[in-house]
């Protein structure tokens, strides 16, 4: 009975695994599927396409030997490092970042197709992170980016940003405005006001590529990420098109940018909210500055005196430095400019010289 019920159990099983074997021999395809059509792209896909279709030829990469570098190298070579930019005009002016090309001592500039052409440093402005380098011809160009605006831009519009992340070259990623007016320290010890917060990726090797909006035009340029492992996280930031299209010509025609100032060391956020005040707080003035001869006064330490404290600047209110800062930039050196300063808690009105503080 017991050989008679195994005997029936094996059969089973031996019908189970011929099943199986009979189905997969029938089942398995052995040459290509044939391919279903897809349909039409949607309009969001056609419209991002050709969004990337338009603007990434302009779109470069910016190699950057640094100081003691042997040699050229891509993006994986421990004396290069790299960064993106993109075609300013027909001349071959390149955009990028000023932290891309710092302490570089040769410039180079890779193209969408792979060329790598020599480049030349044209101009850095460290207190709004832009730089020009130039590339020399070796045909005909792409046609530069058209030019947008940042000061009407909306949180919630779509934006496209274009790089180099880790050297992956020719990467498109997409976003929207996450805020605006944001203010980004640079190294010079400024900031750089109005500017533009993105979830679009941002990566390492972005910095200087463009950021645009849904009609293709520059909006921004791309300079940094806030992430604690270097990675994005969804925070990104661009310097708004408005600066860079006034910045980036004063490169080309002298090289430099002019600093706009007073004369003023300025107490920072921390020693104003400390004091419980709101404005800026003038620590000292430089000697022969315009804000001497203006007789704005600093810190008198023996006496134990507040500086005064500035409150108002052409007629707008000042919170912080960033406030005094956008003021002295509309103004531009070799202008004047209104301040409304408290003084031992009497406010005074002073006319004071914008001028150029690189130059003094």
């Amino acid at each position: 009975m017991k050989r008679r019920i195994g005997l029936v159990i094996v059969v089973a099983l031996a019908s189970v695994l011929v099943g199986w074997s009979l189905r997969s021999s029938f089942l398995t395809s052995t040459v290509p599927r044939t391919v279903e059509p897809r349909g039409e792209l949607s309009e969001v896909e056609r419209s991002t396409i050709g969004i990337f279709d338009r603007a990434s030829p302009s779109v470069v990469q910016v190699v950057a030997i640094q100081a003691g570098g042997a040699r050229f190298g891509l993006s994986g070579d421990e004396d290069a490092g790299s960064g993106t930019g993109f075609l300013w005009d027909a001349a071959g002016h390149i955009v990028t970042n000023a932290h891309v090309i710092e302490g570089a001592r040769r410039l180079a500039v890779r193209t969408s197709s792979g060329t790598l052409i020599n480049a030349e440093r044209i101009g850095t402005a460290t207190n709004y992170d832009i730089a020009v380098v130039r590339v020399q011809s070796i045909g005909p160009l792409p046609a530069p980016l058209p030019i947008g605006r940042s000061a009407d831009l909306k949180v919630g519009q779509a934006v496209f940003a274009i790089g180099n992340p880790f050297g992956l070259d020719q990467s498109l990623t997409t976003g929207v405005i996450s805020a605006l007016k944001r203010r980004l320290p640079t190294a010079a010890g400024r900031e750089i006001g109005d500017v533009i917060q993105t979830d679009a990726a941002i990566n390492p090797g972005n910095s200087g590529g463009p950021l645009l909006d849904s009609a293709g035009r520059l909006i921004g340029v791309n300079t940094a990420i806030i992430s604690p492992s270097g990675a994005n996280a969804g925070i990104g930031f661009a310097i708004p098109v408005d600066t860079v299209n006034r910045v980036v010509p004063a490169l080309i025609r002298a090289g430099r940018v002019p600093t706009p100032g007073i004369g003023i060391i300025a107490g920072n956020e921390t020693t104003s909210a400390r004091l419980g005040v709101q404005g800026v707080i003038i620590i000292s003035t430089v000697p022969n500055s315009p804000a001497e001869r203006a007789g704005l006064k600093g810190v008198e330490e023996s006496a134990g005196t507040l500086g005064d404290l500035i409150v108002a600047a052409d007629g707008v209110k000042v919170r912080r430095l960033s406030d005094l800062t956008e003021v002295l930039e509309r103004v531009q050196s070799s202008g004047k400019i209104t301040l409304t300063v408290e003084r031992e808690g009497v406010l005074r009105t002073l006319s004071v010289d914008v001028v150029d503080l690189e130059a003094e």
